[in-house]
């Protein structure tokens, strides 16, 4: 890698009029995303992808190009990515729009600190909202800042939308269920990880000693992750029959286990709490019988929130709404494209050299990931 210094030149021609005046023709230059800007569209792009994909801290970034011999400081980049938000709001309108033209999504949200959020301290928790879905062969990854965790984030994020939603046990999403009418499904993934925190909690087990009950539920929902493993090939018509006939005694046979221990494990322990979380959720659990084309769990939202959790390990936290809001735009155009197969550096540098230059809704649409012609991820 290195830091070059591009200069552009532009004639300048002065043209005689018929009634002697003078006309000043100039050459067309590059279009710019960020009109006057120092940094190139590949040095914007590579800025993008080492924080947001890459998880690397602006001050850094500052230092790996200053070893490359560009002197560029962390204030200029974060100033560079915040003003970018404008510029990527038309690309993120219509990929909402596409998301919400789907009928099945899937939604998560985590923990985000934002330092300067009028209204709240530093410490307290504002959040980042993520939803994954739209059309299988075109889906989308939004990711939305709020400081609120509260019921009216998810009937804003969702207003428009009609299908099955996929979320954790979480009650924020109930009234957005209810008023829009969407079908909820639960997610074995956080069910399964309450009895793993149970069974890491229980004492070290002695050899020749009885398996813990939570351990036995592991072992029970370990077959439901199987028999998907199996199936996942297959047209969804084939897998909701396969479900019907292979996960359903499953499912019969651990509901039957809950209900029976429930009463036989200590009310303060995390087995006991596990148990009730799966016993309240059940039915929003079983929910991925229906339609092969449902998913067992939560995961493709989580795993597209997990590089939002590495690189807040890095970073920290966010220092302003707006820097916060910026970060949630960049996220949803690499995940986005991550999620159809494409990589994110040369997608990034591709929208950033065109959408200077996009004046109508098809150029835009041009700039969505399964419309460009950058190159796959190996």
């Amino acid at each position: 890698a290195q830091a070059r210094v591009i200069e552009y030149w532009q004639e300048k021609a002065v043209f005689e009029q018929e009634d002697g005046t003078q006309q000043v023709a100039c050459a067309a230059r590059p279009v710019h995303p960020l009109g006057k800007c120092l940094a190139s569209v590949q040095l914007l792009a590579w800025i993008l992808v080492a924080k947001y994909a890459d998880a690397l801290p602006l001050y850094r970034l500052e230092g790996i190009l200053k070893r490359h011999g560009g002197q560029i400081s962390r204030t200029t980049m974060a100033n560079w990515i915040i003003r970018l938000d404008d510029v990527f709001k038309p690309l993120i309108n219509l990929l909402r729009e596409q998301q919400l033209d789907g009928d099945y999504l899937q939604a998560d949200e985590t923990r985000l600190q934002v330092l300067k959020e009028s209204g709240k301290s530093a410490q307290s928790d504002k959040w980042m909202w993520v939803i994954r879905g739209g059309p299988p062969d075109r889906p989308a990854v939004l990711f939305e800042y709020d400081p609120s965790r509260s019921e009216a984030v998810p009937l804003r994020l969702l207003d428009g939308f009609r299908g099955t939603l996929q979320t954790d046990g979480y009650a924020g999403y109930n009234k957005v269920c209810r008023e829009n009418g969407l079908t909820r499904i639960g997610c074995w993934d956080h069910a399964r990880r309450k009895f793993v925190e149970a069974s890491q909690a229980a004492p070290a087990k002695k050899k020749g000693t009885k398996v813990s009950k939570a351990d036995v539920a592991i072992g029970k929902i370990r077959k439901l992750y199987a028999i998907e493993k199996r199936i996942e090939k297959l047209p969804p018509e084939e897998k909701t029959r396969q479900r019907q006939q292979l996960a359903q005694p499953v499912l019969d046979d651990l509901k039957a286990w809950l209900e029976k221990n429930s009463t036989r494990v200590p009310r303060d322990s995390l087995t006991y709490k596990a148990i009730q979380y799966t016993l309240n959720q059940w039915e929003l659990l079983i929910g991925y019988l229906a339609d092969g084309r449902l998913n067992i769990s939560n995961a493709l939202a989580e795993n597209a929130i997990r590089p939002f959790a590495v690189g807040r390990r890095n970073w920290l936290f966010a220092d302003t709404p707006r820097g916060a809001k910026a970060s949630a735009t960049t996220y949803s155009l690499i995940e986005t494209a991550k999620a159809n197969g494409v990589e994110p550096f040369a997608y990034l540098h591709h929208v950033l050299q065109h959408i200077g230059n996009a004046r109508t809704v098809e150029d835009i649409e041009a700039l969505l990931p399964w419309n460009t012609p950058v190159k796959k991820m190996q």
